[in-house]
C-alpha cells in the first residue's frame, strides 16, 4: 500500500482545510505569522504535485520512500502545531471572559516571545525547505491522476466454472435461482438482482454458479460482462463488450446512438440474462443510460449484479433489498482449504491436522477467497513441519503486501483504492483495534472527531451526524460487518490487515512485534496504539511520545504503574483507560491520576469506565478539547472537580458514579449533546436551574 496517496494527500487537505478556519486565521494574523503560514500552504502544494509520482517510485527507490516517511512524519507534526495554535484561541478567550481587563497586546506579546512557538515555526518552515529541495534530487515530476500501481488491477471474471462444485453455498444459490425464475409484477420488463458481500466472500462464483445452471437455459442471449475496470463507468464499452458476447463477433459500430440502436435490436422482445459482475457505479444518470435498450427485452428477464456497495443496488433499483453473502462456517471453510491443499495427498498422514484446523480457521475467518488462497500456498509444500512454520508466521501480512501470492492483495485493495480520500483516512484508523475487536457506531464516530477525521460540512451539519454518514458509507461498502451482537460491529480479520498496511508504521498493537532494526526510530513513527493487556512490553514504548491514540489499556490487570507513565503522551487525543467490569475485585489497588493530565491539552476523548478512582485531579478543567468523558461505573467517586472550563463538552457518561452533586461550572457547556443523568446537590449551582443552558 503506498503511503503518499494513504495519509499525505489526506493529510494535506486537512492541513488547508484548518487554514482555512476564519477563527484560527485571525489568530494567526493577530500573531504575525500568517505570513509564514502562506509560504508553507506553498510549499505544499508543490510536494502534493508530485505525491502520485512519489507513491509509485517508492516501491523500488528506498530514497523516495524515507521523503515519503518523512513528509509523514512533518505533516502529524503541524497538525500538532496548528492543534496547539487553536488551542491557545480558546484558552485566550476564556481568559477575556473571565479577567475582561486584560490587553489583547499584552496576550499577544506575551504569546509572541515564547520561543518555543518561534522555534517550532521556524522548524517546520525548514523541513518544508528541506522536502521541496529533496524532491527535485529525487526527480520527483508532477503526473496526473493515479499510477499504474495505484489501483490493483485483476484478470476480468468469465462465466467459466473454476470448481466442479461449490461449497457451502446451496441455501444461497437456491434462493438466487428463486428470484430468478419467479414472476415478479412490474411495470419494467426485466428485474435487477443485487449480490453483495465484501470482497473475496464469492459473489462472483455464486453469479455464476446460477447463471450456469440448467433452470437459466430458456433465457436467451445469456451475456456475462465484468465491469469491474470501468472506473469511469464507460458506458460505450460496456454496450460493446455485451454486443460482442451476443454476437460473437468483434463490435465495430462507431457512434454511441447505434451501439444502443444496435444493442436494442438485439435484445427486442428476447428473455435475457445479463449479469454485470464486480459494479461500482452509484451514478443513477449512469444507470439511466446504461439500462435504456434493455427496456425493450421480454418480460421475466433479469440482470444480475455482483457489487460491495449497498449504494449501488439503491441506485438501481431504489431500495437496498439485496442477496447478502455472509461468511462461510469454519466447516466449510475448511472444506475449501483442503480441497486445494490436501488434493491427491493422503490427510491422514498430518500428525498434526487439529491445529492446521484451528490455524486455517484463524488466518481465513471464513473467507473463502483466503482459505482457497492459503490453501495453494500449502499444496506444493510437503513437509508438515514447514506448514506449522507457515501457518504460525506472518506470512499473511506479506501476501497482502505482495501481488504474487493470488487474487487477495488485488480484491481487498481494490475495497480501499475506491474510497473517497475522506474515507481512506477514516477506514485505516480502524488498524488501530485489535483483532475481531468489536466496536459501536458512535464511538466510532467519536474517535474519529477525536482525531480531526471528519469534515465540516458547508450546510452547517453537526460532525457527529457527518461521522454517521461516514460510518454508513463504510459499512454499505462491506468493510464493516454486523457482530453476533447486534448494536456492535467487527472488521473481518483481513480487511483488518488492509487497514493495518494502509496506516503503515504509525498504527501498532501490543500483542505485535516491531519488525525493524531501529527500534527508536519507529517508537517514534508511532500515533495509535492498541494494548488489550498491559504487559512489560508497554514499558518498552517509553520513546513512543507521539501517541495520539491508546486503546483498550486494561491497566487494572497488570503490575505496571500505568498512570505514571501518561505524562510522557501530552500529544494523545483518543484515551481509553478500561477494566473488565465482570473483574473488579477489591484486592486491586486504588489508582490516582497525575495532576499532570491537565497538560494534555490535546486530549479529546477520556474514557475511565469501570477503573478504580477516588477522583479526577483539578487540573482536568484544564483539558478544554475535551468532547467525551466516560466515568462509567467508576463507583468510588463522589465528588469532581470544578469543570467550567470544558467548553468542548460532548458526551458526559456518569451511570453508576456515586456523586452527590454535579460538578460546578457546568453550566458553560454549550456544546453538551449527551448527559447520562442528573444529580441534584445542596448547593444551589448543582440544581435543576442549571438544565436551562442546555
Amino acid at each position: 500500500m503506498a503511503v503518499g496517496e494513504v495519509f499525505l494527500g489526506a493529510f494535506l487537505q486537512v492541513f488547508f482545510d484548518r487554514l482555512a478556519d476564519r477563527r484560527l486565521l485571525s489568530f494567526l494574523r493577530e500573531s504575525g505569522i500568517d505570513i509564514v503560514i502562506k509560504q508553507w500552504k506553498k510549499k505544499l502544494s508543490m510536494i502534493q504535485a508530485v505525491l502520485n509520482d512519489a507513491e509509485e517510485k517508492q516501491l523500488t527507490n528506498k530514497a523516495v520512500k524515507m521523503w515519503l516517511d518523512d513528509l509523514q512524519d512533518l505533516a502529524y507534526y503541524v497538525e500538532d502545531i496548528l492543534d496547539e495554535y487553536a488551542t491557545q484561541l480558546a484558552e485566550r478567550k476564556l481568559m477575556t471572559t473571565d479577567h475582561p481587563t486584560n490587553s489583547f497586546t499584552d496576550y499577544f506579546s506575551s504569546l509572541m516571545s515564547n520561543r518555543h512557538m518561534k522555534s517550532q515555526i521556524e522548524e517546520i518552515t525548514d523541513r518544508l525547505e528541506d522536502l521541496c529541495d529533496q524532491r527535485d534530487c529525487l526527480g520527483l515530476k508532477e503526473i496526473a491522476g493515479g499510477t499504474s500501481t495505484a489501483t490493483p488491477q485483476r484478470l476480468p471474471t468469465t462465466s467459466l466454472q473454476l470448481e466442479p462444485a461449490v461449497i457451502g453455498r446451496d441455501d444461497d444459490k437456491a434462493k438466487l435461482l428463486e428470484m430468478m425464475l419467479r414472476d415478479k409484477p412490474s411495470d419494467a420488463n426485466f428485474h435487477v438482482i443485487p449480490i453483495v458481500g465484501m470482497g473475496g466472500i464469492g459473489k462472483t462464483t455464486l453469479a455464476r454458479e446460477v447463471f450456469n445452471d440448467q433452470a437459466a437455459k430458456d433465457f436467451d442471449p445469456k451475456v456475462w460482462v465484468c465491469v469491474s475496470d470501468n472506473d469511469h463507468f464507460d458506458v460505450q464499452k460496456i454496450y460493446k463488450a455485451i454486443l460482442e458476447e451476443i454476437t460473437s463477433k468483434s463490435c465495430d459500430v462507431e457512434t454511441f446512438n447505434q451501439l444502443q440502436v444496435k444493442l436494442r435490436s438485439q435484445v427486442v422482445g428476447k428473455k435475457f440474462l445479463l449479469v454485470l459482475d464486480d459494479l461500482w457505479n452509484e451514478d443513477y444518470g449512469n444507470w439511466e443510460i446504461l439500462k435504456s435498450p434493455f427496456m425493450a427485452g421480454a418480460s421475466g428477464s433479469r440482470i444480475i449484479v455482483t457489487t460491495r456497495n449497498l449504494n449501488v443496488v439503491s441506485t438501481m433499483t431504489g431500495s437496498i433489498e439485496s442477496h447478502n453473502v455472509q461468511l462461510l462456517s469454519e466447516e466449510d471453510c475448511w472444506s475449501v482449504f483442503a480441497k486445494h491443499a490436501f488434493e491427491n495427498r493422503d490427510i491422514a498422514k498430518f500428525t498434526n491436522l487439529e491445529y492446521i484446523r484451528l490455524k486455517v480457521a484463524s488466518k481465513c475467518n471464513g473467507l473463502p477467497l483466503a482459505a482457497r488462497t492459503l490453501g495453494g500456498l500449502l499444496r506444493c509444500e510437503q513437509r508438515e513441519s514447514k506448514w506449522n512454520d507457515i501457518l504460525d508466521s506472518k506470512i499473511w501480512e506479506d501476501i497482502l503486501n505482495s501481488s504474487q501470492h493470488g487474487e487477495i492483495p488485488k480484491v481487498l485493495k481494490l475495497s480501499y483504492h475506491r474510497l473517497p480520500s475522506h474515507l481512506k483516512r477514516c477506514f485505516a484508523y480502524c488498524a488501530t483495534f485489535p483483532k475481531n475487536y468489536q466496536f459501536n457506531k458512535k464511538d466510532l464516530v467519536l474517535f474519529w472527531m477525536a482525531e480531526g477525521l471528519i469534515q465540516e460540512s458547508k450546510y452547517n451539519k453537526e460532525l457527529e451526524d457527518i461521522g454517521g454518514e461516514y460510518f454508513q458509507d463504510l459499512l454499505s461498502r462491506s468493510l464493516f460487518q454486523k457482530s453476533s451482537n447486534t448494536s456492535t460491529y467487527v472488521i473481518h480479520n483481513l480487511i483488518s490487515d488492509l487497514a493495518k498496511q494502509a496506516f503503515g508504521d504509525t498504527s501498532f498493537r501490543l500483542e505485535d512485534e516491531l519488525r525493524t532494526n531501529n527500534q527508536s526510530e519507529a517508537l517514534k513513527k508511532i500515533r495509535h496504539l492498541s494494548i488489550r493487556h498491559l504487559s512489560t512490553k508497554f514499558e518498552a514504548l517509553h520513546e513512543a511520545v507521539n501517541f495520539r491514540t491508546m486503546l483498550e489499556v486494561n491497566c487494572v490487570a497488570s503490575d505496571i504503574d500505568f498512570p505514571n507513565f501518561l505524562p510522557k503522551f501530552k500529544k494523545l487525543r483518543v484515551l481509553s483507560v478500561m477494566s473488565d467490569p465482570d473483574m473488579f475485585p477489591m484486592s486491586v489497588p486504588v489508582i490516582s491520576l497525575p495532576d499532570t493530565i491537565g497538560d494534555m491539552k490535546h486530549l479529546r476523548y477520556l474514557n475511565l469506565s469501570n477503573i478504580k478512582i477516588t477522583s479526577l485531579p483539578e487540573s482536568t478543567n484544564s483539558l478544554i478539547n475535551l468532547e467525551v468523558l466516560q466515568l462509567r461505573r467508576c463507583m468510588l467517586i463522589e465528588k469532581l472537580p470544578p469543570m467550567g472550563n470544558l467548553i468542548n463538552l460532548h458526551h458526559l457518561n456518569i451511570q453508576g458514579v456515586n456523586l452527590i452533586e454535579m460538578p460546578l461550572g457546568m453550566e458553560n457547556w454549550k456544546n453538551l449533546r449527551t448527559l447520562s443523568n442528573f444529580v441534584v446537590g445542596k448547593d444551589i449551582r448543582s440544581g435543576l436551574d442549571v438544565l436551562k443552558n442546555f
